[in-house]
C-alpha cells in the first residue's frame, strides 16, 4: 500500500497525534479532557478531515470485541459482589511464612486472577488490601505493589479474557481460547516466576531482616496498624471511576469510646448505689449524652467499613456503638445480644421469644447468599468451560452476563451502572481513530521497511520483531499497537505456514501485554496501583515512575526474552 495523498497524509497524522497524546498523557494542561473525550476526538477529526468516511468509520467499530469487554465486565462485578476477591485477599495471609512467602504468594494470586478477571479488576480490588497487609507486618510497601503490578500484566497474556489487546487478538485471529491457553501459558508461568525471583533479589536486604531492623534501617513504616482480618472489606469494583475504601482511622475511633468512658467513671459511684433499674436508666442517660456530644463534633471523612465498640458499665446491658457510611458520620446505638440472663426475667423472655421469632430469617437469609454465591460462581465456571470448548467468545460472555443479571431477582440497574461504559467508548473512537490513521499509508510503509528482517522463521527475527512490539507498545500504548501491527504481522507470518501466523498473533500478545511492566505508563494496570495506593487513607505509598522504572526495565527484558523462547518454539 502506497502512501495516500500529502493533505490526508498530514491530516490523518495530526488526528492521530492529538489522539495519541490525550490517551498517553489524559491530563495535558492545554487540553485536559481524558482518554474517552481524546479518543471521540481522534475519530471526529478523522470524518472531518476526510481520511475516513462516516460509513466506513461505523464499520470500524469491531463489536464482537465490544460485546466481549461488557460480559466480562458485567461477570466481573458479580463476582466481586460474591467475595470472590475477598476469599483471594485472605489467600494471600493464610499460614503465612514470612515477608518473601507473602511477596510470593502476591505474585502467584494476582497473576492467576488476572488471567482469569482482567488485570485491571485484579488490581483495583488488591491494592490496598495488599497495602494493609504491608503496613500490619511493618513491610516495605514497594516490593508488593510493583508484585501485583507487573505479576498482573504477566499472568494476563495467558488468556484471550485476561486484558483488552488479548480480546482483541482473540476475536481478530479467530485463535480458540484453548489454544490461546495452551499457547501462553507455560510463558506465563515461568514469567511469574522468573519475575518473583527478580523481585527477592532486588529487595532481598528488605524482606530478610527483622521489623526492628527495618524501623533503625530507615524503612519506616507510617500509618496506625491494620484492622483485622474480619474488619478488612473488599474494594466496589466500579471500573468507569476507581473506587476507594477508606479504613478505620484509630483517632476517630477514640471520640467514640473517650466520652463513653469518662462518663461512665464520673457517675460510677452513683450507679453503684441504685437499684436495677435506676442503674439502667442513669446508663442511658449517660449514653444519650455520650451521643449527643459525639453528633456535634466535626467528622469529615467519608466512612466505608463499619466499627464496633462494646461497652458494658457496671452490670448495665451491653451496648454496640456502630459506625455507618455517610457523608457525614453519626454513631448508631444498637442493642447488643445479652451474654447472660439477666434479673428482669419479663425482659429476657420478651428477648428470648423476639430472638426465637428472627432466627429462621436470619438462617433462610444466609442460604440464600450462599446459593446465589454457588450461582455466581457455576455460571463463571460454565462461562470458562465453554470457552475452552471453543464457542464463540463474545456470545459466550454476554451470555454469561444476562443469565446473571436474571438470576439476581433485582433491578439490573445498579449493576449495569458499574460497567466502564467510557472504556467501551474509548474503545469505539480508538477503532475508527486507528482504522483512519491505517488509511494513510504511514503503518503499511514503516512495517514494509522492517518486515524483511522480522520475520519468526528465525531467532533473529523474532527477537527484532519482540523489540519493535516492546518499543511500540510503551511509545503507543499496547491496544493501538495490536491493531497497527496484527494483520501486518500475521500477514508475514501466514506465508510461511499457517501454524507460524497463529505464533506469530501469541507472540503479539505475549509481548504487548509484558511490554507494560517497562515503565509505570506502559499498563493501565501500573496507573491503578499506583493511584489507588497514593490515594489510600492512612495506609497511602507513593509508587514513583523511576522505582518502577529501575525494577520495571530489567524484569521486562528478562521476561520477554524467557518468553518469546517458550511462544515460539510451541
Amino acid at each position: 500500500m502506497v502512501l495516500a495523498h500529502t493533505s490526508k497524509v498530514v491530516l490523518g497524522c495530526v488526528a492521530f497525534g492529538i489522539f495519541w497524546v490525550l490517551a498517553v498523557f489524559p491530563s495535558v494542561p492545554f487540553m485536559p479532557v481524558g482518554r474517552t473525550a481524546g479518543s471521540l476526538l481522534g475519530a471526529m477529526l478523522m470524518v472531518l478531515f476526510r481520511v475516513i468516511s462516516p460509513e466506513d468509520a461505523y464499520a470500524a467499530i469491531d463489536l464482537p470485541i465490544i460485546g466481549l469487554l461488557f460480559g466480562t465486565m458485567v461477570v466481573s462485578i458479580f463476582l466481586e459482589r460474591a467475595d470472590m476477591f475477598k476469599y483471594l485477599g485472605n489467600l494471600l495471609q493464610w499460614k503465612s511464612r514470612g515477608p518473601k512467602d507473602l511477596l510470593f504468594r502476591v505474585c502467584i494470586v494476582s497473576a492467576i486472577a488476572s488471567a482469569l478477571f482482567t488485570n485491571d479488576t485484579c488490581c483495583v480490588v488488591l491494592t490496598e488490601f495488599i497495602l494493609k497487609v504491608a503496613r500490619q507486618n511493618n513491610l516495605p510497601p514497594q516490593p508488593f505493589l510493583l508484585a501485583l503490578a507487573t505479576s498482573s500484566n504477566i499472568g494476563s497474556a495467558a488468556t484471550p479474557i485476561g486484558n483488552p489487546q488479548n480480546l482483541v487478538i482473540a476475536v481478530e485471529s479467530g485463535i480458540s481460547f484453548g489454544q490461546f491457553l495452551l499457547g501462553v501459558f507455560p510463558a506465563m508461568i515461568v514469567g511469574v516466576l522468573t519475575n518473583a525471583a527478580i523481585l527477592l533479589c532486588y529487595f532481598w536486604r528488605y524482606l530478610n531482616v527483622e521489623p526492628a531492623d527495618q524501623e533503625r534501617g530507615g524503612v519506616v513504616s507510617t500509618g496506625p496498624e491494620v484492622v483485622g482480618d474480619d474488619e478488612v472489606t473488599s474494594h466496589r469494583f466500579t471500573p468507569a471511576r476507581m473506587s476507594h475504601v477508606s479504613s478505620i482511622n484509630p483517632d476517630d475511633f477514640d471520640c467514640v469510646s473517650e466520652p463513653i468512658i469518662r462518663s461512665a467513671s464520673v457517675n460510677g459511684d452513683h450507679l453503684r448505689s441504685r437499684s436495677v433499674n435506676s442503674n439502667a436508666n442513669a446508663a442511658d442517660a449517660d449514653m444519650q449524652f455520650s451521643i449527643r456530644s459525639l453528633r456535634s463534633s466535626s467528622m469529615s471523612h467519608e466512612m466505608v467499613e463499619v466499627s464496633t465498640l462494646p461497652v458494658l458499665i457496671d452490670g448495665a446491658s451491653s451496648r454496640k456503638f456502630t459506625r455507618t457510611a455517610s457523608q457525614q458520620r453519626s454513631v448508631i446505638i444498637e442493642d447488643a445480644p445479652p451474654s447472660s440472663p439477666t434479673d428482669d426475667e419479663a425482659a429476657a423472655n420478651q428477648n428470648g421469644d423476639k430472638d426465637k421469632g428472627e432466627l429462621p430469617e436470619v438462617v433462610e437469609k444466609r442460604w440464600k447468599v450462599l446459593v446465589w454465591k454457588t450461582a455466581v460462581y457455576l455460571i463463571t465456571l460454565g462461562m470458562l468451560i465453554a470457552l475452552l470448548m471453543g464457542l464463540n467468545m463474545s456470545w459466550t460472555a454476554i451470555t454469561a452476563a444476562l443469565v446473571l443479571l436474571a438470576l439476581d431477582f433485582t433491578d439490573a440497574q445498579a449493576c449495569l451502572e458499574k460497567v466502564s461504559y467510557s472504556l467501551l467508548i474509548f474503545f469505539c473512537g480508538m477503532f475508527i481513530t486507528v482504522d483512519g490513521f491505517n488509511k494513510t499509508g504511514i503503518p503499511n510503509t514503516m512495517w514494509e521497511l522492517v518486515e524483511p528482517y522480522s520475520r519468526i522463521d528465525s531467532a533473529r527475527g523474532v527477537a527484532l520483531l519482540g523489540l519493535v512490539i516492546l518499543i511500540l507498545s510503551n511509545v503507543a500504548s499496547n491496544v493501538p499497537t495490536v491493531l497497527l501491527l496484527g494483520t501486518r504481522v500475521a500477514a508475514s507470518a501466514a506465508a510461511i505456514s499457517p501454524a507460524s501466523e497463529r505464533k506469530a498473533w501469541l507472540i503479539l500478545a505475549y509481548v504487548s501485554t509484558v511490554a507494560g511492566n517497562l515503565t509505570l505508563l506502559g499498563s493501565a494496570a501500573n496507573l491503578i496501583v499506583c493511584e489507588q495506593a497514593r490515594r489510600a487513607q492512612f495506609f497511602g505509598y507513593n509508587l514513583s515512575f523511576w522505582s518502577h522504572l529501575r525494577f520495571g526495565v530489567p524484569s521486562t527484558i528478562v521476561v520477554t526474552a524467557i518468553g518469546l523462547l517458550i511462544v515460539s518454539s510451541y
